[in-house]
């Protein structure tokens, strides 16, 4: 699917922690979406740019949205590898599991922030199934919890350490596969993150309490409101799910004077509302189609955001 090239400018980070609570030992407050980099999978929100999709280090600490789909995003499947070992590295592939036994390999913040990097951690002695209850250990990007391998521990109260295990993504990076057909997999930070996460309806944000209907890449998934007492029409924003119910994260060129230096917050719209533009409260927006015209997934023909006309 192809989105509107409106929204190749946005810039939209990786996935941010929850934004409730103080933040845990790893620096995260919450969790946000991640980006996968891929610029047809995320083309809004989540660690990809303000336009990639889903999770990249705190929504309060740095950016890096990817362009596609205003989540945190990936670089096309790649992993991030420092060549001089001085920054985040992938030690073990998430989409093969090649970890020693007893172990899998999970994503975690090498940096202090949001994940960023993989490597293999102890598989739980009672792990727990997708949709089970789980913990973790040191904080919601330690890397380190209470699932099986395949899946990870997600959604984490920062102030509990508890979540709820969600399944990882088979397959390989250009072929991501997720066995319950309401889900679609979302890749962000850079490939740090790989989830299996609920589809929804941007106009209907039909997700479970606490979370948002973000888009990544050409599709839309539930991911944790990270915003916190921000996310409003119009904030600044650095990472796919920090804005408000109803909100993603654009380019900063889509609000007018926005304060941010990598995005802001702004309203998705529906293309065929009698209220047209009146839709979008920021002044000389207009309500932009997300897809180009005959690309958008059925069902999502009508969704568009509000944006400043290029």
């Amino acid at each position: 699917m192809t989105r509107n090239t409106i929204w190749t400018a946005l810039v939209c980070a990786g996935l941010a922690l929850s934004a409730c609570g103080t933040k845990d030992d790893t620096g995260m407050t919450g969790t946000t979406l991640p980006d996968d980099g891929n610029d047809d999978a995320q083309a809004t929100g989540m660690d990809t740019n303000p336009q990639d999709t889903g999770m990249d280090t705190n929504p309060q600490d740095s950016g890096g949205m990817d362009e596609d789909t205003g989540m945190p995003g990936e670089s096309d499947g790649g992993f991030i590898q420092d060549p001089d070992g001085g920054g985040p590295t992938f030690e073990c592939d998430i989409f093969a599991q090649d970890c020693p036994e007893g172990e899998k390999c999970m994503p975690w913040a090498s940096s202090g922030g949001t994940w960023d990097a993989t490597r293999c951690s102890p598989i739980d002695e009672n792990p727990g199934q997708p949709g089970d209850e789980c913990s973790v250990e040191g904080g919601g990007a330690s890397g380190i919890d209470s699932c099986d391998i395949g899946s990870m521990c997600w959604d984490v109260d920062p102030e509990t350490n508890m979540g709820t295990c969600v399944a990882m993504c088979t397959g390989d990076s250009a072929n991501p596969i997720c066995e319950d057909p309401d889900t679609s997999c979302s890749i962000a930070n850079d490939g740090a993150i790989v989830l299996c996460l609920p589809n929804c309806d941007p106009l209907l944000q039909d997700c479970a309490e606490g979370q948002a209907c973000y888009p990544v890449a050409d599709i839309w998934v539930c991911g944790p409101d990270a915003s916190g007492e921000m996310g409003a029409a119009g904030d600044p924003c650095e990472f796919i799910n920090v804005c408000d119910v109803g909100n993603i994260c654009l380019d900063a060129s889509a609000w007018p004077d926005c304060a941010g230096s990598i995005g802001c917050c702004s309203p998705v719209c529906d293309t065929t509302d009698p209220m047209g533009d009146a839709q979008c409260p920021g002044a000389g927006q207009t309500c932009q189609p997300w897809y180009e015209e005959g690309n958008a997934p059925p069902g999502y023909e009508n969704v568009g955001a509000c944006a400043l006309p290029a």
